[in-house]
This record gives C-alpha cells, structure tokens and sequence, in this order.
C-alpha cells in the first residue's frame, strides 16, 4: 500500500495549542494513519485533507494511505492496522454483520463512527461519441468500470444495474485508470460512486466530451426500494458537462476510528475536522456538507467515545446504546 505522509510535520507539531499540549496524552499514536481510496478518487483527496488538518492541530504526524476503499478500510480500521479511514454506510453495515468479503463470517465491531462527511452519489460516465445518453442506451454485455474491488461501488452498483435489468461485463480498477480506459475505447461506461466532483471525472471532461447519464424517475425508485440509498441530485456546476440537475442516487460516507484509540485522541480529531468547515472546504470541496448537524446520519453504526463527546457538546443528541463501550 502506498502511504502519502503529510508536509510540513515538524511546524504542525511545534504550532500546537498550549491547551492541546497540556492534555493527557497517554496512549497517544506517536502517528497515524488514514485509510482512502484509490488514487483519482475523492476518499483520497478527503481523506489526505483531513489528515492534514488532524496532524497540524494535534501534533501527530499522520497520512493518508491508498486502499481499496470502505471494505477494506472497515477491515483495516477494525484490525488496527489503520488508526482511521473512510466508509460508505452501506459496507459499514454489511462489515459489522459479517458479510465482508475480506473476512467472511468475521463481524468488524471494533470499528467506530468519527464523523460525517458527505454523500456518494451513484453516476454513470459514457463518452459522448458512443451515443449513450441513458441507462437504456447501454448495449447487453457492454464493459463496465466499477472502481476498485470492495468499493462502494464495486459493491452496489452492479447490483443497481442488475436491478435495472442489464447485463454486462465487470471490470475493476482505480479511477483514473478506468477513466483512461474508457477514454481509449476498452470501456463502455465507467459507473462512479464517489464524492462530486470526481477527478477522474473531471479530468476527462478537460481532455474529451463526455456524457453524464442520469436516472430515470422510475429508475430512481426501483434503486432505492432495493438498496439502502436516496434520491440525490447532482447539482449544475459539478462537472463542465451538465447545465442542469442530473438524477441520482447516494449513500452518506463517515470518517471511522478504531474502537481502541483513546478518548481524547479522537476527540482532538474530531474536533480539528468538524470545528472549522471553511478551513475543511478549502481544504477539499466534497466538504462542504461536514457539519455537525449530520450526526443523525449515521443510526446503526457505534460512535467511539471521543467522537460522541465532542457532538453532544456541538448540538448532537448521542444516545449511551450507540456508543461504543
């Protein structure tokens, strides 16, 4: 796995706060790591940003690792293998009740919640020289790009579209390759679930024309009467190639800790994230739906300790069951 380690550690750690300083640290990582995505994608863009921001206001120095995305970061969080990462809620269900595929009949209960982050829409990509403007257009057996393997996507956007009654042919691999794929002809469509805009999204709509396909409304509720997402609307702006909402479906992402980290550690952490949404922002733009009003998002998946005292003290409402003891 290939570890991104973040700039500028030594200034991070002599411009923390005297309070912070003055904490107990006991048990304290002497670094940590954030388990992403691949590569092109947005968990890695987050998720390197949100690294930064925690090892400048803690002092600890910390990165962000390429992984599979949220399967494998479920597994790597609730081993210890990573201090944090990122997961869709839908794999965090299936991981705490053993459905896995990284570890089969293994419940990962020793991952917590941290944080909202934002939604994942589901979006279809085609170039606009293969005339596919629709979920119908696409031809039976067409090749499919659906990310890497155990990602949101590779988990449930093939079911969606099986849902939708195609059938095709499933191919796997980071974002940008997929997207460089498709840009060469090997691809039909690439099928993203990742946070807008995507990059390797957006940089093909630089180098060709593309067409962003939307659901129809009739899609849209055969998705959500089958699979755990909403509707979601991906606004104009997003990407060059859309000058109107485009019909989706999404999936809410949370930051996740292991369960043994201590209080406050992730405490601290959550703070450095949810305290300051402009800096986050700046930071990366999928942000902007980071606040602390989107706790209730998360109904099932146990918060450590640290996370749930820092939102109960901003305005969240907590309850004891769903916090991990």
């Amino acid at each position: 796995m290939k570890i991104i380690k973040t700039l500028g550690l030594s200034v991070a750690v002599a411009a923390a706060s005297t309070s912070l300083m003055a904490a107990d640290k006991t048990g304290w990582p002497e670094s940590f790591t954030v388990g992403t995505g691949s590569q092109g994608g947005a968990y890695f863009g987050y998720g390197t940003a949100w690294a930064n921001i925690v090892s400048e206001e803690t002092g600890v120095p910390g990165g962000a690792e390429v992984t599979g995305g949220p399967m494998q970061n479920m597994a790597l969080v609730h081993t210890g293998d990573n201090h944090f990462g990122m997961t869709t809620l839908g794999p965090a269900r299936e991981s705490m009740e053993g459905n896995n595929a990284i570890a089969p009949g293994l419940p990962m209960d020793n991952a917590c919640a941290m944080f909202p982050m934002y939604q994942t829409p589901f979006s279809i990509t085609a170039l606009t020289s293969s005339g596919i403007t629709s979920v119908a257009d696409i031809p039976a057996g067409a090749k499919i790009g659906f990310g890497p393997a155990g990602s949101t996507s590779d988990t449930y956007f093939p079911r969606m579209l099986e849902e939708l009654g195609l059938t095709f042919e499933r191919r796997n691999g980071g974002w940008s390759d997929l997207g460089g794929q498709l840009q060469d002809g090997l691809l039909d469509v690439v099928a993203f679930a990742a946070g807008v805009p995507v990059p390797a999204v957006s940089q093909l709509e630089v180098q060709t024309d593309i067409n962003i396909i939307e659901f129809t409304e009739d899609e849209q509720k055969k998705i959500t009467a089958a699979f755990p997402v909403t509707n979601y609307e991906i606004a104009p702006g997003a990407y060059k190639s859309i000058d109107a909402p485009v019909r989706s479906v999404s999936m809410w992402n949370f930051a996740i800790a292991n369960c043994d980290l201590p209080e406050p550690f992730v405490y601290e952490a959550v703070k450095a994230v949810m305290g300051d949404n402009a800096r986050m922002v700046q930071a990366h733009k999928g942000a902007r739906t980071t606040l602390p009003e989107h706790w209730d998002k998360n109904t099932f998946l146990p918060w450590h300790p640290g996370a749930a005292r820092w939102f109960n003290e901003n305005g969240g409402n907590i309850q004891a069951e769903l916090i991990h003891q």
